[in-house]
């Protein structure tokens, strides 16, 4: 009914300017090479690459066959734009035009356009590269462009406040502020205005978290905040206090999440970012201070000693909400790329990631995406074969209720004590995880148990550490331990107690897709739990022949 009800809106005479108001710039770089690939016809969102041409057969690239709802809502959301943008050419410009004046004529009817947080993107891409795509065009394209952004700023500003749980919400309330600002649409602005406190306190945890519990989606919040700030000084518009206050704390926040390699940590949805546009993005938020040790309300623990640094998922997952967009069939819950990772943990040395989880392929078919969201794909207990909570194309069902952690430190040392009942429905299981840091950072031991009640058998489990590509694995020959080389040459112990050790392969999903292994330990016959750790050693070095 919504669409319906959107085209019929666009029947109605609607105020056109001939350009925006007001001059935008695009804050952040895109990718060239991303650029140079959609020039070849391949549009490529985290990690999943599409075919997006101009004039090809049906609606190809636009229509619901062609591809995921995430990979299609950032198609028709212009992500794209930036990356045209990154590679400078003419025949760049002049292909954002043909894929613009394309997706008007024949995916601009397509419901997923409709949804807020598309439009919101739609709105803010085109004025964000105004200058690079349609200033000097010719006229015609430029009104058409023009008519079809004071449409939708105008659906975009009654629909406000988003129905959006997640950071799609503050998507759409960023376009809408941007487009009353470009088009000198005074309601628009108020109204956007009025709604931006109330959305700000329901994106971001009092830590400074954001609710998707996500390291990529805080680092796009925030940068979403940085340019609704900027949106609102340019024209003069006295941002509200709520605003300084979110970006004091989410700008922290952002660097719990970093490793020794300046990247994100790879929990819900994660995939590598620059260390540079993360530096960007910091120093534009105007971020002070260092990383927080830990973010209580959001779930997250960091442990650092030395030059080892432990980074754990300790808070139960974003709530859910089963309805999906009207139409456009997105997920409204703040859990849509939520993984099944509790209590999961990721481990660096210096620069050198060792223990990772696999990473992320969000915009992928549902069997690809979800099986990087699996339990089993990342650093943590796996029992009986079974997700700690259930994956859904919509987000989660059954999950954990109950997540407990206590931190304790002395002389340098750290403790994480922390638990799950995502186990409890069906097996009747409590996972309990301890952490131990020591004071030199060499020295990273845990244990993990499974508690079930009365004298009911333990289910069968085994926990996982996967492994990083860069980093080498052999296994000692009686099955005790694993020997780990970092890049550096740097060599760890990885050893276990009431389980048999073995290595596997895993794959990893920062960014382009690389095998890697994994170290599990499979717990022993009426164990209920294993006792490990992993200590730095001396490693030898290569024999004369350089072998």
């Amino acid at each position: 009914m919504r669409g319906a009800r959107q085209k019929l809106a666009r029947l109605r005479p609607v105020k056109v300017p001939e350009a925006p108001a007001r001059a935008f710039r695009d804050l952040w770089p895109g990718d060239a090479a991303r650029g140079a690939r959609l020039l070849r016809g391949e549009f490529e969102i985290a990690g999943t690459a599409r075919s997006l041409r101009p004039g090809a057969a049906a609606a190809e690239g636009w229509d619901a066959p062609s591809g995921s709802i995430a990979w299609r809502a950032a198609a028709h959301g212009f992500a794209w734009m930036r990356d045209l943008r990154a590679l400078g050419t003419d025949a760049a410009r002049l292909h954002a035009r043909a894929l613009s004046a394309d997706w008007l004529n024949r995916g601009a009817d397509e419901p997923i356009a409709d949804a807020p947080e598309v439009t919101g993107a739609r709105i803010s891409a085109w004025l964000g590269h105004w200058d690079f795509f349609a200033a000097t065009s010719e006229d015609v394209f430029r009104k058409a462009i023009m008519t079809r952004l004071a449409q939708d700023a105008r659906d975009l500003s009654a629909a406000l406040p988003a129905e959006a749980e997640h950071r799609g919400a503050l998507v759409a309330l960023k376009g809408a502020l941007a487009a009353a600002i470009a088009l000198e649409e005074d309601a628009y602005l108020q109204r956007a205005v009025r709604f931006l406190p109330a959305e700000i306190e329901r994106q971001f945890h009092p830590d400074g978290g954001h609710v998707e519990r996500s390291p990529s989606m805080q680092l796009l919040a925030l940068q979403d905040l940085i340019e609704i700030r900027n949106l609102m000084h340019g024209a003069g518009v006295e941002p509200p206090p709520h605003l300084a206050a979110v970006l004091d704390r989410a700008a922290p926040a952002l660097r719990l999440f970093r490793h020794g390699d300046g990247g994100l940590a790879l929990f819900n949805g994660t995939r590598d970012e620059t260390s540079a546009l993360l530096d960007l993005v910091l120093t534009q938020g105007q971020a002070r201070g260092r990383a927080p040790a830990e973010l209580p309300e959001t779930g997250f623990e960091r442990l650092q000693a030395g030059r080892t640094l432990v980074i754990v998922d300790t808070g139960a997952p974003p709530a859910g909400r089963a309805v999906a967009a009207a139409e456009g069939g997105l997920p409204a819950g703040a859990d849509r790329f939520a993984h099944a990772g509790t209590l999961a943990f990721e481990m660096s040395v210096g620069r050198d990631r060792l223990i990772v989880n696999c990473g992320a392929a969000p915009a992928a078919e549902e069997a690809w995406r979800d099986a990087l969201r699996a339990t089993a794909a990342h650093s943590t207990l796996v029992l009986s074969d079974t997700n700690s909570s259930e994956l859904r194309p919509e987000g989660l069902g059954r999950r954990p209720e109950q997540v407990e952690t206590a931190r304790h430190e002395a002389a340098g040392a750290q403790w994480l004590e922390a638990s799950h009942d995502g186990w409890r429905r069906g097996f009747g299981a409590l996972h309990r995880r301890r952490l131990y840091l020591a004071e030199s950072g060499d020295d990273l031991r845990g244990e993990d148990m499974v508690e079930v009640p009365g004298d009911a058998p333990v289910p069968g489990f085994a926990v996982r550490f996967h492994l990083h590509p860069g980093v080498t694995a052999s296994l000692l020959q009686d099955e005790s331990a694993a020997l780990l080389r970092l890049p550096s040459g740097v060599g760890w112990k990885l050893r276990a107690k009431g389980a048999r050790v073995a290595l596997e392969d895993s794959v990893y999903l920062g960014g382009e897709p690389r095998r890697s292994n994994q170290v599990v330990l499979i717990a022993e016959d009426d164990e209920a739990s294993i006792q490990w750790a992993i200590t730095r050693v001396s490693m030898p070095g290569p024999g004369p022949t350089g072998e």
